[in-house]
């Protein structure tokens, strides 16, 4: 039988409200100080690229003017009865008009290139797509994990060194890997054969992470510049795929970090929910005494999901010095692990929703450096503000409650 979602009156109201005022916002907002003969001009090709279409050039105003009334109208049909289970769907559509008309307004009367933007977008939020993904892979088993951001710092400073040493950036690569695993099978011990509190695991390995390659890179790297120049991964066309118009430079003209992104995300997903191994996972998190009883090993699921989180935790590590700075520096990773566990959440556990989670990440970031260039007066940590209070939003209940693996976080006690 064919699940249906049923949406509740006050949110039905809430979501219609919210399309209106979203609606509203372009109009008050964006259009006061703009001439009626002002156009925003979008380039759709990179200056590398083999084809180049010419720009696109829309009416500032009415643009916004439109943007403004499908929004309305989309609010006042989910205000009359109400989009039932493509309620999120709709909201993405009119987050989205949102967005393109604030580029639009960003851009007016100057030249904003789309492709380019959408390139940078998918870069950056590689490590917090992979970050979500390795929490997934933990939490699905039952163990939480808040030391991605310690596993990908410590693959960062692995990485740079080793591809420096050997002068060979998939030796670099293979480093990280092997560091989240070993990091990570720290936390599975801790967290599943002596049952400490994961939360506390986890910090106490960020401590250490952050500690460790501070030290080596203050007293190694930054001394001897040579430990510090890592081999990088450049851009990789795919032929042909790579010479389609907008599509092609944005998905097939990339690193091997995002193609390696895209092939998880499918396998994961698939491996998660059409295998029999991605169904004991999930029962081994959602109730790992029913799973016992059926004769699946709790312990040996538990231990092979944190140390393969690990694994992609220090190959996301491995993207910021061999993917994109080609040196190592202190704390670079910044917090992006964390924020996959935020991409986690959003996408509700669940990959293809973690990566939607991260491209928004991703987004923010590209846009405060592209309105900087633009000249646009908001200070870009405001911009970077952005996805955080969307993920508050999400969690609040808007897109709906998000529901963690019912044993999430718990250590299972074997009778």
């Amino acid at each position: 039988h064919r699940k249906i979602e049923v949406v509740s009156p006050t949110r039905q109201r809430v979501m219609g409200v919210l399309f209106i005022l979203l609606g509203l916002a372009l109009v008050f907002f964006f259009t006061p100080g703009l001439t009626q003969d002002q156009t925003t001009t979008f380039g759709l090709s990179l200056a590398t690229s083999q084809v180049q279409l010419p720009p696109w050039q829309v009416h500032t105003l009415s643009t916004l003017y439109g943007l403004a009334v499908v929004s309305a109208i989309l609010g006042g049909i989910q205000l009359a009865r109400g989009f039932g289970r493509y309620t999120n769907w709709m909201l993405g559509l009119v987050v989205g008009l949102f967005i393109f008309g604030f580029l639009v307004w960003a851009a007016a009367g100057k030249s904003l290139n789309l492709v380019g933007m959408l390139n940078t977008t998918l870069s950056r939020s590689v490590p917090i797509t992979l970050g979500a993904l390795s929490g997934i892979l933990c939490e699905r088993s039952g163990v939480v994990n808040i030391a991605i951001e310690g596993m990908m710092l410590t693959g960062a400073m692995v990485s740079a060194l080793v591809g420096s040493l050997t002068q060979n950036a998939w030796i670099g690569l293979l480093a990280a890997i092997i560091a989240g695993a070993l990091l990570a099978l720290v936390h599975a011990v801790l967290s599943i054969k002596y049952k400490t509190n994961q939360i506390v695991s986890g910090t106490v390995i960020n401590i250490f992470a952050t500690g460790v390659t501070s030290y080596i890179s203050a007293k190694f790297l930054q001394v001897n510049q040579a430990l510090n120049n890592p081999p990088t991964f450049g851009g990789t066309p795919i032929p042909l795929l790579s010479e389609i118009p907008i599509l092609g430079p944005v998905l097939f003209s990339n690193s091997i970090f995002v193609y390696v992104m895209f092939i998880l995300l499918v396998i994961l997903h698939i491996a998660l929910f059409q295998t029999r191994w991605g169904l004991r996972l999930r029962a081994v998190g959602e109730h790992p005494k029913a799973a016992d009883t059926l004769g699946i090993d709790v312990f040996k699921t538990r231990y092979m999901a944190v140390v393969l989180g690990g694994m992609v935790a220090g190959f996301a590590g491995g993207y910021f010095t061999l993917g994109s700075a080609g040196r190592f520096d202190e704390v670079m990773t910044a917090g992006r692990g964390f924020i996959g566990l935020a991409a986690m959440i959003f996408g509700n556990w669940n990959p293809f929703g973690a990566f939607g989670a991260g491209v928004l990440f991703g987004f923010a970031d590209a846009l405060a450096s592209r309105l900087a260039i633009l000249g646009i007066a908001i200070p870009s940590q405001f911009l970077l503000m952005a996805p955080y209070i969307a993920t508050m939003i999400v969690l609040a209940g808007v897109i709906g409650r998000a529901r963690p693996p019912a044993a999430d976080g718990v250590p299972y006690e074997k009778e």
